[in-house]
């Protein structure tokens, strides 16, 4: 019992798990700025909406960032180290390209904006990229669950700040200074950056881009069932993310709920229940380990989607509402942050960016390639058997996963 005191002490003390909380905020601040609120900022300038859509494109960064995510791995700047040199560079590019957005406008010159949104997002995801293998990195294996917690907190937070705050705060200062006061608070990322301890020198960096670029792919496929803990990262948060794509939706057209109550409820009580069941998860694995949080948080994540069956068969009924919104984030909380530490398990510190980049696009593949069948289902079948069939395509990951128990659990050793 003291073993475990000591050990949940050591690791909420620890300043890396700090770093990682801002860490986290800093990743998730620049991605509203190139999409809700930049999308806000051209619709009350007068852009027509055909233009708003193909602003769109800007988010590719975000889905192609293993492409260079080798050249992070292979080349190391000359100042710091290969993961904080790196996260510096894109953070002061960062403040830079926000900066330059405040100055731009999108009456004027919408062609220069969507340049400069799209820089800021390839600088954006080129910063998660580090971020991530920084993380991985840093971490032991004990840490890694809480981590990802207070990063996923962390990024929550930015988000708000970012979307809604920043909304608020155009109607009083302006866009321009909005997007100032945003660039200047992207100072946090840096701070924390040189505040960060340096990564354990666990393996040199590869020696060559045709290292970089294969090394990762060959190093993975050496390990045991390598291409099922792949079918696993697709489907382990599957079911979770299909029942998701039409949630807000469903609260709208199904017990028909007000557009005012799904934001306070679902967007409120969503909010702070994803970031305290990621707190509560992050902080069991330390005591569960990587396998029995996944499998435990997996069967919750699971069984939340049935409570959305119920609010679909009792109606507009508040208290179902509340339990339905604050139970299905809540355990979607503990499943990511069990799936973030997933995800850090199966990398090499080698090739940390580049495997991490390429398992968590991986990750997205499944809920983008099903994400569409989703509407076609809900007419088909109705809403309550749309949710029963959320939770059904839960199921084949947690079968896969118990079936990869000696597999994941090699994979922590090995760490």
């Amino acid at each position: 019992m003291k073993t475990d005191i000591a050990s949940y002490a050591q690791v909420f003390r620890s300043r890396k798990i700090a770093v990682i909380a801002f860490l986290g905020f800093a990743s998730g601040l620049p991605l509203p700025l190139t999409s809700g609120t930049l999308q806000a900022w051209l619709a009350l300038s007068g852009t027509d909406l055909r233009t708003i859509g193909l602003f769109g494109l800007v988010g590719l960064p975000y889905t192609l960032k293993f492409l260079w995510s080798p050249v992070m791995d292979r080349f190391v700047p000359p100042w710091l180290d290969r993961r904080r040199g790196w996260i510096v560079i894109t953070q002061f590019f960062l403040v830079a390209g926000i900066g330059a957005m405040a100055y731009s406008s999108p009456e004027k010159a919408p062609f220069l904006i969507a340049v400069l949104a799209l820089l800021v997002a390839f600088t954006s995801a080129s910063q998660d990229i580090v971020i991530d293998a920084y993380r991985t990195d840093v971490l032991n294996p004990p840490e890694r669950g809480l981590g990802a917690a207070v990063f996923v907190t962390g990024y929550r937070i930015a988000a708000l700040v970012a979307g809604a705050v920043a909304l608020i705060l155009s109607d009083h200062i302006g866009w321009r200074h909005t997007y100032l006061f945003m660039a200047a608070i992207m100072g946090i990322g840096i701070l924390s950056t040189l505040a960060g301890p340096k990564p354990p020198s666990h393996a040199d960096h590869p020696t060559s881009m045709k290292e970089a670029v294969w090394g990762p792919s060959k190093d993975f496929f050496s390990r045991e069932r390598a291409t099922l803990l792949l079918v696993l990262v697709i489907l382990y948060k599957l079911g979770d993310a299909y029942a998701g794509t039409l949630t807000t939706a469903f609260l709208l057209t199904g017990p028909g709920f007000s557009a005012s109550e799904v934001g306070t409820i679902n967007k409120g009580i969503g909010f702070l229940s994803v970031i305290v069941g990621a707190l509560t998860g992050g902080t069991l694995m330390i005591r569960l380990g990587l396998f029995r949080s996944l499998l435990l948080f997996g069967i919750l994540q699971a069984v939340s989607n049935l409570s959305f069956v119920a609010l679909a068969l009792t109606g507009k009924h508040y208290g179902m509402f509340i339990f339905a919104v604050a139970f299905e984030n809540f355990t979607g909380g503990m499943g990511t942050a069990a799936f973030v530490s997933l995800l850090m398990s199966l990398c090499t510190h080698r090739y940390t960016a580049t495997q991490y980049a390429l398992l968590s696009s991986l990750a997205a593949l499944g809920r983008i390639v099903i994400s569409p069948t989703s509407g076609f289902l809900v007419e088909a079948v109705g809403w309550a058997p749309f949710f029963f069939a959320t939770f059904l395509i839960a199921l084949p990951g947690l079968i896969l996963l118990w079936t990869l128990r000696h597999a994941i659990t090699a994979a922590k050793r090995d760490d």
